[in-house]
């Protein structure tokens, strides 16, 4: 598995634009929230160290992770985004809980994305363990909340390129 050779988060070879003209709404899951709180203030920091104006930064919870496609939804019908980051966690059971909730949480971000044609950003960490939970969540992995903002940015970017 090529996540234990390196930070995933390392953005330092690559070019990314300036999050400064764009607004972005980030629906974080407070299920699991030790490690969806560091995926959030990744994310967070990082559309703001990237020129992303706070004021034009718009956070919402939802209960759980299967609860982030509706979020990102409601948002996207609510308010004029250029991106959503959707935040969360799903630490494999001992149960199929698992692969339904998994499933269905990137099969519904995909489905927004497609409704809307916006950037839904899948910033969910699913992970044998809580220690690879960690790792992702500014561990030795990196930040998961850190390369969804950096994808939302460049999804961004690219949706103001090809419909000005």
């Amino acid at each position: 598995m090529a996540t234990h050779l390196k930070n995933l988060s390392d953005f330092s070879n690559t070019e990314i634009p300036s999050a400064k003209p764009y607004s972005f709404a980030i629906v974080v899951a407070e299920w699991n929230a030790e490690i969806t709180n560091a995926l959030y203030q990744g994310a967070y920091n990082s559309l703001v160290e990237n020129g992303a104006e706070v004021k034009n930064i718009f956070t919402h919870a939802v209960p759980g992770s299967f609860e982030l496609t509706v979020g990102a939804d409601m948002l996207l019908k609510s308010k004029n985004v250029d991106a959503v980051i959707c935040l969360g966690c799903v630490i494999q059971g001992e149960t199929k809980h698992f692969d339904f909730i998994c499933s269905a949480v990137a099969n519904g971000l995909s489905n927004v994305a497609i409704k809307y044609s916006k950037p839904v950003i899948f910033g969910v960490l699913t992970t044998d363990n809580q220690q690879q939970a960690i790792d992702r969540a500014g561990g030795k992995h990196g930040n998961k909340g850190v390369e969804a903002a950096i994808t939302a940015i460049k999804m961004a970017a690219l949706n103001a390129t090809l419909n000005p």
